[in-house]
């Protein structure tokens, strides 16, 4: 049986976790909108059209931002096409996923089910077919209260009050060559500039998301973000990182490896901010938005038909070791709160998602039980978690068996720690010294762990992957002990 230990010290903090890091993402692309969160013909609907089904599970998540329309919709979208009455609305080809949109679900339907889901908006601009003055008249229209032409229209359409959208994206991935109206480094970074000039003139309170490179992959990646921010750096107030792994090799242990690489993802792209924060002689700090992060590469080899609607799209059937480097993934972004503040899971529903839907019902994906947990216990202040764990050789370096974080919530005078044993034969024992926190027992320790790597949930039997209570945990004289078990995922809560 391996051994590992986690240090931590409650006077060493990383930084109080920023809600938004629990993000997700809802693209006009396959059926995560209609036949999604949308369905007004399905019986399961609401008198609004949304899934109550849908909004049951996306609620227990507590997702406190969603981000919309896309994605690479966005980079050819027309949001004017998406408000007002529906039967006027166009049926346009969408160029990003070569299907027809309807544009019966838009802008407004957003934002009214945004409030069904508890949720908030973090809002794109399409700077790609389109410009800076189509992406100041959006913030007229959302964020202005009337008197002008677009907040009337807005009211005009049945919204008195302004939605008050506080954070947008610049665009999306506008180095990618498949982008819509795809740029250079240069003239993406002027362009992101005057836009978020000329948003913030409108509503100076809004916060702002410059595009990072599209991945760690590109060619354009590093010159890319210190050229973008070396344009724009005064206007934004975050830069975004997108990434998704995969084992195509079928390949447990360099699959679940990939933690490692993230986490040097994230600090690479951390210095390149400081380095122009530095030459620019600036005082603010670009914080980071990991605004698209996922396994995704099951459905890789899906063909659709061109010009259809709404086709099944990109509908990852997610397995037990999806859930396990989604857990992993979730842990490596805590341990940067000081510095990635928003984070979205891409994305929410049927696409690349953990809520999958029929006509019938929805039911969980295996990756929803780690975003689950986390989003709603991860709450609180992230302590500098030192891991002492045997490690294994791997493509990305060394990598530690053991991925772990530990959160304090100081109000409920908690301490949570979230654990993925990556070993896929043998137990781990885990110590944890907490004599610093007299008092603390064993609340509450669950887990998630199957003997079949390649477990799925369907909807038939939508339980194969699931939650159950974690056995062997103990506290003796004011240590830790905890029994992970072979290739688990574990959260164990204690408190007073």
């Amino acid at each position: 049986m391996k051994k590992a230990t986690i240090c931590i010290d409650k006077n060493f903090e990383v930084s109080d976790i920023d809600k938004r890091i629990y993000g997700s993402f809802i693209e006009h692309l396959g059926r995560a909108v209609y036949e999604g969160i949308y369905q007004p013909d399905s019986p399961l609907a609401d008198e609004s059209g949304f899934r109550k089904d849908v909004l049951k599970l996306i609620q227990q998540l507590n997702v406190p931002i969603v981000r919309y329309p896309g994605g690479n919709f966005v980079s050819g979208y027309h949001w004017e096409d998406g408000v007002g009455e529906k039967q006027k609305r166009p049926e346009k080809l969408d160029l990003a996923w070569e299907v027809i949109e309807t544009n019966q679900f838009g802008l407004n339907e957003f934002m009214d089910w945004a409030k069904k889901a508890n949720t908030s908006a973090m809002m794109a601009v399409n700077l790609g077919t389109r410009g800076i003055e189509d992406a100041k008249n959006i913030i007229e229209y959302c964020n202005i209260k009337g008197g002008s032409y677009y907040s009337d229209l807005r009211k005009s359409h049945g919204y008195q009050d302004p939605h008050n959208i506080k954070l947008w994206c610049l665009g999306n991935e506008m180095d990618g060559p498949w982008q819509m109206g795809h740029k250079t480094a240069a003239e993406y970074g002027r362009t992101a500039a005057e836009a978020g000039r000329l948003m913030k003139m409108v509503d100076p309170t809004i916060e702002l998301v410059a595009c990072g490179s599209s991945s760690l992959m590109m060619d354009t990646f590093g010159t890319w973000e210190d050229t973008v921010l070396s344009e724009c750096y005064d206007q934004v107030d975050y830069l975004s990182l997108h990434q998704y792994y995969g084992n195509q090799e079928n390949n447990t242990p360099e699959f679940l490896a990939n933690t490692v690489a993230m986490d040097k993802f994230i600090t690479s792209v951390i210095s390149i901010c400081d380095a122009v924060k530095a030459k620019q002689r600036k005082k603010k700090s670009i914080h980071l938005s990991f605004d698209e992060w996922n396994v995704w590469y099951h459905s890789n080899d899906q063909k659709i038909e061109r010009w259809c609607k709404a086709p099944h799209q990109l509908e990852d059937i997610y397995n037990f070791e999806d859930a396990l480097l989604v857990a992993g993934m979730m842990i490596t972004l805590l341990r940067h709160a000081d510095r990635v503040k928003v984070a979205c899971l891409a994305q929410l529903v049927n696409v690349i998602a953990p809520i999958m839907t029929s006509d019938t019902g929805a039911w969980k994906q295996t990756i929803y039980y780690p975003f689950e947990l986390i989003s709603n216990y991860g709450r609180g202040t992230v302590l500098q978690t030192v891991v002492q764990s045997p490690v294994y050789e791997s493509k990305q370096g060394d990598a530690p068996y053991l991925d772990a974080v530990c959160i304090r919530n100081k109000e409920k005078e908690e301490l949570v720690i979230f654990a993925v044993n990556k070993d896929l034969e043998d137990s781990m024992e885990l110590t944890c010294d907490l004599r610093q926190f007299e008092g603390y027992q064993i609340k509450e320790h669950l887990t998630l762990t199957n003997p079949d790597l390649k477990a799925v949930n369907t909807q038939e039997n939508p339980d194969t992957v699931s939650l159950s209570t974690g056995t062997g945990a103990k506290i003796e004289n004011g240590v830790l002990h905890a029994l992970l078990c072979d290739k688990s995922f574990h959260m164990i809560r204690l408190g007073k």
